[in-house]
Order: structure tokens, then C-alpha cells, then sequence
């Protein structure tokens, strides 16, 4: 298992530098005096005041040198201090965010990870439950109940379910309202006396006591979660119906019962630990999608957080932060990658035989 693990850290650095390298290509396709106006928060009005910022940060050295001060930073001429660097956490200026582009993934971050969290939990559970229902009750009713379920789920786009859940709970009945917070709630988590440990609303507020902002915080979450949850569920759903089929029809199984073990035990105990195997990889990829930000489902529900900063900056044409984010996003999929391969070597002993 060592060796196995070894093998993913060897290849992490190398999938890292890849990734660097496409980025970078992406924003070289700029003019020097393009990528000198993204990378200041004010463009200078002066004549000639772009070709010293040209000259400051190295934008017309070679390719290679550039992506050498890209990565590590460059030391300004005129202070003797390293300035920039993506290695050093700085992606640059992002005019949507009016701020630092780490800055601002730093704030929408926490609402991500809040929203994937709880979707998370129906999403990958009632998925499993269903199709594992679905697989025991092959051909039967609920089978096909399911199997109608799912493929509808699967079928319907994201912002057609989002809107037309808004429509009904929030248009009809004004139950769930969009955003992240009501406007009284939002005045108590940014007063003084509210502290926030986390950032994420729903344990802030228990840790400080508020079970009024925590109930107000799960309701802007219901109508999110539940686009999220349906829509990931159903191929959740048709994947364990799949894998636990699959796993029935091993002789193992056929051994199983010819002992007389109960069908419900041989159903937990041979059936579903290896049918999981697949449906552990699936889940822990479709988490880390939602933590890289859900564009659609965030920006159909006014939820600040980092696919709804994407979606704002693409609009607005910030070159900046649609790269930088683009880059965050690709470094955590590589990371949650490496802790997939390495969790589905302890799930199957046969993989670190391999």
C-alpha cells in the first residue's frame, strides 16, 4: 500500500505543473498591454504608463521566463521585494470581486462547501438506498418506478428543475426564498457580538447559539439542495442498481444461499460492501464537483458562492478570475482525485496488488 501511494505523490507534481502550463498558455494568447490591465485594479490613463507596467512585471521577456515570474513571482525593481507569483497565492486582481482573486475565493469558498455538504447527504445516501431497493426488487414494480424515476431525473437540464422548483416553492408559496440568508439574519452574522468560526452559517449559528439563524440558513438551502441531490441521485440511483445487479448474479452469491444464509444478510454482508466499490469512486467525484462550485444551480439561486463568482466574472469578460478559479478548481479535483485512488486501494485489496 505504501508503494501505491508513493506511485500518486510521484505523479501529483507532474499532473500540477500540466495544469499550470495550460492555464498560463490560455492567458498568453493576450497582448503584454492586455495582460498588464488585467493584472491592476485601475488601468493607468498616462501615456506610456502601460509600457512600464510592461517592463515592470516582465510581460515582454521570453515565454519560458514569464512562466517562471508567473510561477514564482518576479522582484519589482524598484522596492527589491518578490511581487506575484501563483506559488506565493497571488492569481491577481479580479475586478468582480473588487479584491484579490485568492481573497475572494477565500470568502465564497465556505458557502460551496456549505451547499455540497448538504447535498451531499441525500444525494449519495438516497441514492445508494434507492438503487439498492431497486436491484432487490428486480423487474417488480418498484423497479420500474425507479427506473422511470431515474432516467427522468437524469434527463431534466439543470436550470429547468432549479426554475421550476423556485416556481413552485418560492413564486406559488413563498416558502424557500433564494440567497443564502434573509436581510435580518445577515445583520446578525456580520454584527460584532456573532462570531464566525467557520464560515459555514449552519454551524456558525449552533456554535454561537442562534438556532433562528440556523433554521433560516437550512431554508435558503432546501430549494439548492434539493436541484442538486435529485438530479445527482438519479444516476446514483441507476449506478447501484447496476453494480448490485452485477454483484447478484456472482456465484459467490449463488454459494451464499445454497448455505442458507438469510436473504437481508447476504444482501449487507456480500452483497452491498462490493457493490459499493464503484459506488464509493462515483460519490467522492460528484463531491468534489459541487465543492469546485455548481455555475447553474448557484447563479438560478442567487447563492454567493464560487460557481456563482464564476458565472459574474465570465460575464463581465474578468480574464483574471475565470483562470484563476479555472486553476483552483483543476489543483482540488487533482487532490480529490489522489484521496480517491488512494481510498479505493484500502476499499479493494486488488488494486494495490495491480
Amino acid at each position: 500500500m505504501i508503494t501505491f501511494i508513493i506511485r500518486r505523490l510521484l505523479i501529483l507534481p507532474l499532473l500540477i505543473i500540466a495544469v499550470t502550463m495550460l492555464i498560463f498558455a490560455m492567458l498568453s494568447f493576450l497582448t503584454p498591454y492586455e495582460r498588464a490591465a488585467l493584472y491592476v485594479s485601475d488601468i493607468p490613463k498616462a501615456k506610456g504608463a502601460l509600457e512600464g507596467l510592461v517592463k515592470k512585471y516582465g510581460l515582454d521577456a521570453p515565454i519560458p521566463v514569464q512562466y517562471w515570474n508567473w510561477m514564482v513571482g518576479r522582484k519589482n525593481p524598484d522596492s527589491g521585494k518578490i511581487e506575484g507569483g501563483i506559488l506565493r497565492g497571488n492569481l491577481g486582481y479580479s475586478k468582480t470581486g473588487k479584491g484579490q482573486v485568492t481573497e475572494v475565493i477565500a470568502r465564497r469558498l465556505p458557502a460551496t462547501v456549505e451547499l455540497a455538504v448538504w447535498a451531499a447527504i441525500p444525494m449519495i445516501g438516497i441514492g445508494i438506498w434507492l438503487g439498492v431497493v431497486s436491484a432487490i426488487n428486480h423487474n417488480k414494480l418498484i423497479d420500474q418506478v425507479m427506473r422511470i424515476f431515474s432516467i427522468v431525473g437524469w434527463s431534466i437540464p439543470v436550470f429547468v428543475f432549479g426554475l421550476l422548483v423556485m416556481m413552485i416553492f418560492y413564486a406559488k408559496l413563498g416558502w424557500f426564498p433564494p440567497g443564502r440568508l434573509s436581510d435580518w439574519a445577515m445583520q446578525v452574522i456580520q454584527a460584532d457580538t456573532f462570531h464566525q468560526y467557520t464560515r459555514l452559517y449552519t454551524i456558525d449559528s449552533l456554535l454561537n447559539l442562534r438556532l433562528d439563524i440556523f433554521v433560516d440558513a437550512l431554508i435558503h438551502l432546501v430549494l439548492p439542495v434539493i436541484t442538486l441531490a435529485y438530479l445527482n441521485w438519479a444516476y446514483m440511483l441507476r449506478l447501484t442498481r447496476s453494480s448490485m445487479l452485477d454483484t447478484l448474479s456472482q456465484d459467490y452469491m449463488t454459494t451464499a444461499r445454497s448455505k442458507g444464509l438469510e436473504e437481508r444478510v447476504i444482501i449487507r454482508r456480500h452483497a452491498l460492501p462490493n457493490a459499493l466499490i464503484p459506488i464509493i469512486t462515483v460519490g467522492a467525484l460528484m463531491l468534489i464537483g459541487l465543492l469546485n462550485g455548481v455555475v447553474i444551480t448557484e447563479t438560478i439561486f442567487n447563492y454567493p458562492g464560487m460557481g456563482s463568482f464564476l458565472a459574474q466574472s465570465a460575464l463581465s469578460l474578468d480574464v483574471v478570475s475565470v483562470l484563476g478559479v479555472a486553476l483552483f478548481s483543476c489543483v482540488v479535483l487533482i487532490f480529490g482525485n489522489l484521496v480517491v485512488d488512494i481510498l479505493y486501494g484500502f476499499i479493494d485489496p486488488r488494486i494495490r496488488i495491480q
